[in-house]
Order: C-alpha cells, then sequence, then structure tokens
C-alpha cells in the first residue's frame, strides 16, 4: 500500500480511541497541572455557574464529574496538589528493564565486532527512553537511523506510539506509516509521513489543515524534507538493504479495552491504564494534607477596635508577628477575655498519610508492581533473594515485558546490521543476535564470597565455577586468565607429570 494520494482524515478515524486514550496517559504521565484541568475541564471558568459541567451529560459531564475536573472558583487561586506517581511507575518500568545493557550475540566474529561498536553507541539511553515510553503509550517503536554527515554507524531511534499508524497480520507489524508536523502557519499543517514496508522507506510531504492530510506536495518544499528528496529512486522509496520490515514495535502489555476492536487489539496496554480515578483520588487526598495544613494555621479574630490605623483613607491592619501591644484606651467590658478569639484548626496527619499509602500501594499493585520496587518498605540492606521476594510481583511484571521486548529487539538489530552494510559497508553479514538480559537484582560481593568459601570448603566447586558465579559478567578469556592467576598464586600451577613424557 503506498503513501495517501488524497485529502483524507489525519490522524484516521478508525484510530480515534487508542489516540485519544494516549493523550489521556501521555497527560497523566507529563505530570503538567494545567494539562491535567485542562483534560478534565477544570479550569477556571467565567460564568455565573462555574459547576455546570458537573452536572452535564455524556462525556463531558463525566470527566467534570473528576476531582481534577472540579473548577477553581472565581477569585480563588488554585490550590490543586499533583503527586507525579505516574512519571515514577514508567521511568520504574523502565529500570527494571534497562538498569544494565542486554547483550547482543552472533556467531560470526567480524559481525559480533561491529555489533559491538553499534551497541556502544549510546544504545542503553535510547532503550531507557524507549521502555518509559512505551510503558506510558502502551507501546514504542524502535527502527535503525542513519546520517552519514552526523555518524560513521548507524543507531536506534524510538517513535512514540501516537505518531505512527500501524498495519497489523496475524499479531505481526507488516507496515507502519510514521508522521510528525513539521510546519504550522495560518491554520496550514504541513506533514511529513514516512511509510515503512519490507525492504523500502517510502517518504512524502503534505500541506493540509488540522484535522485533513491535504494534498501531496514535493519534499524539496521543506527543510526537513528535502534531505529526503535527493535519497529517493525513481519509484519514491529508499531501500534499506534489508528484505523484512525494519521496524520493531513492542507492545508493553497484552491489550484489555481494545480485545475486540480489529484495528487496534494489537496495540498494547498501557502501565497507567485502569489506575487514572486512583491517581486523581491520590492527588485530592495530598490536596486535602495541604488544605488542613493552611486551615491550621493559627488565626487571631480580634474587634475593629485592635486595629491599627494607616492613616486617612488607608484602612486599618492587625500585625500578627508583633509580641507586645500597648495598653489600650477603651472601657472594661466584663467580657474583654472574650474579644480575641483564637482559631486553630486540627491538621489529620495520620489519617492523610494512611489513605495516601493505601493508594500508592493499590495504584502499584494494579500497575503489576510491588511497593518494595519503589521504596516503600524502607532501605534496609537485605540479600539478592530477599530483594527479589519481596519484589516478586515486579519481576513478574518484568518478565512479562522481557517476553516481548527479546524477539523485537533480535529483529531491530539484524535490521540495523542490514543497513550498516547497505550504507557504510563494511564486509559483514546481518544476522539475528541472541538476546540477553541481565538480573535486576545483583547479590553483593560478600555474600558471593561467603558461597564460594562454602562450595571450595565441601569440594563442591571448582575454581572456575566459583570464578564463573562470583563475576557473572565475564566471558571465557577473562575466567580463564582469572583461574590461572588463582592458581599460581597457591602454588597449584604445576605441570601435569602424565604430560611430560616421563615416569616419576
Amino acid at each position: 500500500m503506498p503513501l495517501p494520494t488524497g485529502d483524507i482524515a489525519w490522524p484516521p478515524h478508525d484510530l480515534a480511541p487508542a489516540l485519544d486514550a494516549m493523550h489521556t496517559w501521555d497527560t497523566w504521565w507529563s505530570g503538567d497541572p494545567d494539562r491535567l484541568e485542562s483534560l478534565y475541564g477544570g479550569s477556571t471558568g467565567g460564568g455565573p455557574d462555574p459547576k455546570r459541567l458537573q452536572y452535564a451529560g455524556g462525556v463531558v459531564g463525566r470527566l467534570a464529574r473528576w476531582w481534577w475536573g472540579t473548577p477553581t472558583g472565581l477569585g480563588e487561586r488554585r490550590t490543586k496538589l499533583h503527586v507525579p506517581i505516574a512519571g515514577d511507575l514508567c521511568g520504574g518500568s523502565a529500570d527494571l528493564l534497562f538498569s544494565e545493557p542486554p547483550k547482543f550475540t552472533v556467531d560470526d566474529q567480524v559481525t559480533q565486532d561491529r555489533l559491538d561498536k553499534l551497541t556502544d553507541d549510546g544504545m542503553l539511553a535510547t532503550l531507557q527512553t524507549a521502555a518509559e515510553v512505551g510503558a506510558a503509550l502502551g507501546g514504542v517503536y524502535l527502527r535503525p537511523v542513519y546520517d552519514t554527515e552526523l555518524s560513521d554507524r548507524p543507531w536506534l531511534d524510538a517513535v512514540h506510539a501516537d505518531r505512527a499508524v500501524p498495519e497489523f497480520r496475524w499479531g505481526r507489524l507488516a507496515a507502519v506509516t510514521f508522521w510528525r508536523v513539521v510546519r504550522e502557519q495560518d491554520g496550514q499543517v504541513w506533514r511529513h509521513l514516512e511509510r515503512h514496508e519490507p525492504g523500502v522507506i517510502l517518504h512524502g510531504l503534505y500541506q493540509g489543515t488540522k484535522d485533513q492530510l491535504g494534498r501531496p506536495v514535493p519534499l524539496e518544499d521543506h527543510p526537513a524534507t528535502a534531505v529526503f528528496a535527493a535519497a529517493v529512486g525513481e519509484d519514491g522509496a529508499i531501500p534499506t538493504g534489508y528484505d523484512g520490515l525494519d521496524v520493531s514495535y513492542i507492545p508493553n502489555q497484552s491489550s484489555r479495552r481494545w480485545r475486540c476492536t480489529p484495528r487496534l487489539q494489537d496495540l498494547g496496554r498501557s502501565d497507567l491504564d485502569g489506575v487514572e480515578p486512583l491517581m486523581d483520588a491520590l492527588d485530592e487526598t495530598y490536596s486535602s494534607w495541604m488544605r488542613d495544613i493552611r486551615l491550621g494555621k493559627g488565626r487571631i479574630v480580634v474587634p475593629s477596635a485592635y486595629l491599627q490605623s494607616q492613616g486617612p483613607g488607608r484602612s486599618a491592619s492587625w500585625n500578627p508577628d508583633q509580641e507586645a501591644f500597648a495598653g489600650l484606651d477603651m472601657l472594661a467590658r466584663p467580657d474583654a477575655s472574650g474579644q480575641l478569639t483564637v482559631a486553630q484548626f486540627a491538621i489529620r496527619v495520620q489519617e492523610h498519610k494512611d489513605t495516601a499509602e493505601d493508594l500508592v500501594n493499590q495504584i502499584l499493585r494494579s500497575a503489576g508492581y510491588s511497593g518494595q520496587t519503589f521504596g516503600l518498605g524502607g532501605d534496609v540492606a537485605v540479600t539478592a533473594t530477599e530483594v527479589t521476594a519481596r519484589e516478586r510481583r515486579s519481576m513478574t511484571t518484568r518478565g512479562r515485558k522481557i517476553l516481548r521486548w527479546r524477539p523485537a529487539l533480535a529483529h531491530v538489530i539484524e535490521a540495523l546490521l542490514a543497513v550498516d552494510r547497505e550504507v557504510f559497508g563494511g564486509g559483514i553479514t546481518p544476522q539475528r543476535p541472541t538476546v540477553e538480559f541481565e538480573d535486576s537484582v545483583q547479590e553483593d560481593p560478600l555474600t558471593l564470597a561467603n558461597t564460594a568459601d562454602v562450595l571450595t570448603r565441601a569440594h563442591a566447586a571448582s575454581i572456575d565455577t566459583n570464578v564463573r558465579m562470583v563475576h557473572p559478567e565475564w566471558d571465557d578469556t577473562q575466567v580463564a586468565a582469572e583461574v590461572q592467576r588463582i592458581q599460581a598464586e597457591q602454588g597449584m600451577a604445576v605441570p601435569d607429570p602424565m604430560q611430560t613424557g616421563e615416569l616419576p
């Protein structure tokens, strides 16, 4: 299927439910209170009834009935407080997956050497960013890109799910069209469409409106796409050097809400899906807590005679920080002691704290994580085994995500090698690598040393086994060298008499 040739709606209407949900998740992930108020209609209104929308029906009324949909009263300042737990969730998901770089191995040594250079060029930062974006929006795309003026090698680039129009076949990505806005002026919107098909990439520039794609225009008409004009062939495509599709889609988790929608059922699910009401309630709880603190400030209600005049026409004031006051010339009254009224409201700290902690635990549990992962269990030093036990739910979620990330990474790395050979040469053989994820929880050196010591005294492990256990990140060459050094230090590096050819 080529690029669009007519004026069609953009983005396509059948993606509207997914894009609306992604917009909601992105708003919570951004942590911007202004965007939250705009999303739920809670901005300060100018009408006589600021809560009119909350009594409306349909989608507008449903959104306005959220706490973030409560409008700020006229003449009042906004006192809503936002807890950025959505950002913590998505960032924690990325840390669980890519706190350590994954290992990519292929059979050909020349290809392995080149692959080591490609994966060492900032790839870990790209994967961490992609994992966080995928956790927020429900999925993310990875593609190889290159620029001969910037680098002598290609690299991976992450594309957000709300900037792609995918096409799935039997649950697998068959083609995808990425798009971006390169210019907006006088109501006109210029979009760059980049369509990926097996073996080729198609580029197109369109001049339309906010909701319509518009008509195609030459790539040379805008600097952002002029660079592709010279690269496309007669058929308007750029070959990738890879027979298959050079893009991988990594769904965050299995979709729930779109499982019966044909065009959307293969899209992933955000970690924030379903916990939006809980996050709304958490913000309301913390805002109520801060309101108690504001109201808990001691106030003194004084009669007007106690106010200090600021001069004719300048009203009067009361200085609450003044500690000593001069005597007042006034008639004594039997109830003079009641003329000063102290207002001191209670601050319900424990009630708010318990409510907030319960909401946070429920949010984490619904998203598939343990509270220990986010520091709710304290910072007491424990072994890696105990940490894994406490974070079992997080480790289970991490394992489910690795099942989706591993084949997608293997596919896109093979495409990266093919693009590298096509553009930069080098004589490599593109292969699909073996992907290994490192353990997110590492044993401390003292625990490993004690285990190795016990195994040695029990004659249950060799020196080679102990070295590999203490240093799991070492390769065979490093392990062999360390074994030889240990044997030399302990006087065990003696020749085998059966190998010398001489009998004792």
